[in-house]
């Protein structure tokens, strides 16, 4: 009853997290539709994310690691934003609310939401060469590859700025680097929270969609094509690879041999 329950959750939020995501390139850009959509997409991957690994790793473990990433990653947020490290200066404004200790609520649950799809999918793309150093490293890629969507619209949304120009549509290098870097820590904390079994096809599927998603709506909608070249690049290879090794077991499996 628990697993069907999970999977009906997981199907649910991921139903909304499409929605959402389709409707908001439709809206006003920096308008309260966009706001809305922005925290309905964030919230239901979230819900999608820890839905998925109660199913797979008990509901006890999956909460208590969305907790944990939840509240470190919130914590480094509210470091990052008064001392500049390890991201970059930049600041929060208003617009996301609510906010906790002037970090937007949906950030933290962001960094869960695709965190654990990276890792999935980093352990699936390596195969017979996974193991816990690799996975963390190319975990930490394939969730930093992501924020290369993720900064782009949200600073061009007016929910944060930098204090300095970068030079990634505005944004300081030094920012991919904070990223990589908690990017370790978190994947660090999944391998213990959420050990890691066979590679999970529903949450390798999540990183994949979305950065399809991604892909297809910089260049089509928001008409940015440099951000859909430079995103596509950084987590599209990674998801064929993932989905690539997956799909010869799971055909095996459908057919009874394996």
């Amino acid at each position: 009853m628990a697993r069907r329950t999970g999977g009906a959750v997981h199907a649910a939020a991921a139903v909304v997290a499409v929605a959402a995501m389709i409707a908001t390139p439709l809206a006003a850009r920096g308008g309260p539709t966009r706001r809305s959509m922005s925290s309905v997409v964030v919230t239901s991957m979230f819900v999608a994310t820890t839905a998925r690994a109660a199913r797979r790793w008990g509901a006890r473990r999956a909460g208590g690691a969305a907790a944990t990433i939840a509240l470190a990653t919130g914590a480094v947020e509210r470091i990052g934003t008064h001392t500049g490290v390890p991201f970059g200066r930049y600041g929060y404004t208003e617009t996301l609310r609510p906010q906790l200790a002037g970090v937007p609520a949906i950030v933290p649950l962001a960094w869960f939401a695709m965190a654990v799809p990276a890792r999935e999918t980093a352990h699936a793309a390596l195969g017979h060469h996974s193991t816990p150093t690799r996975r963390i490293a190319l975990g930490a890629a394939a969730l930093t590859a992501w924020d290369l969507f993720l900064d782009p619209q949200m600073v061009g949304e007016g929910y944060w700025r930098w204090a300095r120009q970068g030079a990634y549509r505005g944004i300081p290098l030094t920012n991919y680097v904070g990223w990589f870097v908690t990017g370790l820590g978190v994947m660090t904390a999944l391998e213990s929270m959420l050990p890691p079994e066979r590679p999970d096809p529903v949450l390798v599927g999540q990183y994949s969609y979305m950065g399809v998603m991604e892909t297809v709506g910089f260049a089509a909608f928001f008409r940015d094509r440099t951000v859909a070249t430079v995103g596509g690049a950084a987590m599209l290879p990674v998801a064929a690879i993932a989905v690539r090794r997956l799909a010869p077991r799971r055909h095996r499996r459908t057919i009874g041999l394996g």
